[in-house]
C-alpha cells in the first residue's frame, strides 16, 4: 500500500523578502536560491510611498520568471486605505502576482472575504499566505488556517504579535505563539515559516533558532538578506542520512499490507509514513532545479 501523493507539495524552507521600492533587486533574489521571494509593500515602504511601491511591483509579474521559485506580495492590511487600494489594484491587473501575503488578519470571515472579492478574472489564481501578528488572530489559528483553499501557508509575525501580547520578542515568551501555530497548520495541512531573524551579524543565532523552529514543527523561515538563506537551508533540508532512512521507510510500507512497519528496531505507523512520503517529495523537487 502507497499512501497517496501529494501534487501540491513544494519545498517551502525560506522567504526572502525584497522591498517594493526597490524593484531592481526583484530579479536578483529570484536568483538567490530562496524558495519564495516576497516583495513588501507594507512594512518596508513608508505611508507617502505606498502609491509608489504599488506602481513599482505590479508591473514586475507581467512576464513570468523563474516558475521554481514560488512569487508573492506582501500587500497592505485590508483595513487601511492602501490595503484597499492593493485589493483593487489586484482586481483589475491583467498579470497578478501568482500569490499574495495577507498581514493583520484577525479572524477567518477577513481571508474569506478577501477570497471572494478576488474571485472574478485573472485574480482568481492568486494564492494566499497569512501573517498571524495579533492576539485575535493567535486565538483564532485553527479557523484562519482552514478559512481558504488558497491558502498554501502561514507565517508568524512575531515583532507585532509579541507587542500585542506585551512580551519579549525572544524565543521563550514566544514559544506558546509559535506552538498554537504549528498546531493551526498541520491541522489544514499547510505550510508554516517563521519570522526573519533581524541580526544579520549573528549567523550562529540565525541557525540555532531555525534549527528549534524546525524541530517544533516548521517547515521554513524568512529572511532579510540573501546571505541568511544558506543556514536556513542547512536547517530546513532533509539531510542524506535522512532521505535513506525515508526510502527504507517507504519501501519497507509498500511492500506491507498491516499498516505498520519496523525500520532500524523502530515501529513506524502510517501517518509518520506520510512524513516521509513528503520529505521524500520535497527533496525530489529541490533536486529538480
Amino acid at each position: 500500500m502507497k499512501p497517496s501523493a501529494d501534487t501540491h507539495v513544494r519545498p517551502r524552507r525560506s522567504l526572502l523578502f525584497v522591498p517594493a521600492l526597490r524593484p531592481d533587486r526583484f530579479a536578483k533574489a529570484l536568483e538567490s536560491g530562496a524558495d519564495i521571494v516576497c516583495i513588501d509593500m507594507e512594512d518596508a515602504v513608508a505611508q507617502d510611498r505606498k502609491d509608489e511601491g504599488r506602481a513599482a511591483t505590479l508591473p514586475l509579474f507581467a512576464t513570468p520568471s523563474h516558475p521554481e521559485v514560488e512569487q508573492m506580495v506582501r500587500i497592505n492590511a485590508l483595513s487601511t486605505y492602501h490595503g484597499l487600494k492593493d485589493l483593487q489594484a489586484l482586481i483589475d491587473c491583467a498579470a497578478p502576482p501568482p500569490a499574495i501575503m495577507i498581514p493583520k488578519v484577525r479572524s477567518a470571515e477577513e481571508v474569506q472575504l478577501l477570497d471572494t472579492l478576488l474571485s472574478g478574472g485573472s485574480a482568481r489564481s492568486i494564492r494566499f499566505c497569512v501573517i498571524v501578528e495579533t492576539n485575535q488572530a493567535l486565538e483564532r489559528a485553527v479557523d484562519i488556517a482552514r478559512a481558504s483553499p488558497r491558502i498554501d501557508s502561514m507565517i508568524l509575525g512575531a515583532v507585532d504579535m509579541s507587542a500585542d501580547l506585551r512580551c519579549t520578542k525572544a524565543w521563550e515568551p514566544l514559544l506558546y505563539a509559535r506552538s498554537r501555530l504549528v498546531h493551526a497548520a498541520a491541522s489544514a495541512g499547510i505550510d508554516l515559516l517563521d519570522v526573519p531573524y533581524l541580526n544579520l551579524d549573528d549567523p550562529e543565532g540565525l541557525r540555532e533558532e531555525a534549527v528549534r523552529c524546525l524541530r517544533l514543527g516548521f517547515t521554513g523561515k524568512a529572511s532579510i538578506h540573501p546571505s541568511q538563506l544558506a543556514a536556513i537551508h542547512e536547517a530546513f533540508t532533509p539531510s542524506r542520512e535522512q532521505l535513506e532512512k525515508a526510502r527504507r521507510v517507504c519501501a519497507a510500507f509498500e511492500e506491507n499490507t498491516s499498516g505498520l512497519v519496523v525500520v532500524d528496531n523502530e515501529l513506524i505507523e502510517l501517518p509518520v509514513v506520510r512524513s516521509y512520503y513528503r520529505m521524500l517529495a520535497i527533496a525530489e523537487r529541490i533536486a529538480s532545479r
